[in-house]
């Protein structure tokens, strides 16, 4: 078994920031990233691309993993 590189930590963080913000918009209305960074700011647009991203490469490393 392999040790979790450092790509793999930060795509876990941005991972578990993107679904802790959709749990709290599910849940409560309420989009943290909008709220610290603004409205569709280019911060928010950023982080909202960021976890997308870090999503993506964690298909990639479940599909490694699995093998």
């Amino acid at each position: 078994m392999s040790k979790i590189n450092a790509w793999d930590w930060i795509a876990i963080v941005l991972v578990i920031i993107g679904g802790l913000n959709w749990g709290l918009v599910g849940l409560f209305n309420f989009d943290l990233v909008a709220a610290i960074f603004g409205q569709m700011s280019f911060l928010s647009k950023l982080v909202y691309d960021l976890v997308g991203l870090a999503a993506l490469y964690m298909i990639y490393a479940a599909v490694k993993m699995s093998k």
